[in-house]
């Protein structure tokens, strides 16, 4: 890539996502936007604009650089289930997607030196497993859930608990790095 990339994610698991690859930001500005669902959307489309939006805010103040930015919404049917802000939120979060299958939505978004906007969108299913009562508090308790949309983390503990995955693992990690490949290389026939 011939110019910067800026990685428009406070996330630190997208940046580890990307350096599995070969992929070293030279910037991390993360987007300041509102995340607020809107009226009737659906968690897939919240997901990719999402990632649009961010990308287009960072690329206000940069012209001239390449910048991605993602998004990752989990959906239990359409309601969208968000990052918890108390154990009790991330303890209710759990027990709804006990023993069903969600989904897990990345939004990626790809504005290149020249303005042009590419996007994505990934969809991975996920079920986890019936989860007792005493695996939900001893999930909570490893403190994994906080920041993590859904309340879980794939590549922790809750990895334990996955029954069935159909789709992108590093998608629910955070980001697609396949989908993220595409993205980014301008020749690539998929």
């Amino acid at each position: 890539m011939k110019n910067k990339l800026i990685l428009a994610s406070a996330s630190p698991r997208r940046l580890d996502l990307l350096k599995q690859i070969g992929i070293t930001p030279s910037d991390i500005i993360p987007a300041d936007i509102d995340e607020t669902p809107n009226k009737n959307e659906l968690p897939r489309d919240l997901a990719l604009r999402l990632a649009i939006e961010k990308a287009q805010e960072i690329a206000k103040n940069h012209k001239g650089t390449n910048i991605l930015a993602a998004d990752t919404v989990v959906a239990c049917g359409r309601r969208v289930v968000p990052k918890p802000e108390t154990k009790k939120e991330a303890e209710k979060y759990l027990k709804l997607l006990s023993g069903r299958r969600h989904h897990v939505y990345g939004g990626i978004a790809y504005i290149d030196a020249g303005g042009a906007l590419k996007k994505r969108l990934v969809d991975t299913v996920v079920q986890f497993k019936s989860l007792s009562q005493k695996e939900i508090d001893a999930y909570l308790e490893t403190g994994e859930w906080q920041g993590k949309a859904g309340g879980y983390a794939i590549q922790g503990l809750a990895g334990a608990y996955i029954k069935f995955i159909r789709g992108s693992y590093s998608n629910v990690v955070g980001l697609s790095l396949y989908d993220t490949m595409i993205l980014l290389d301008t020749n690539s026939r998929e």
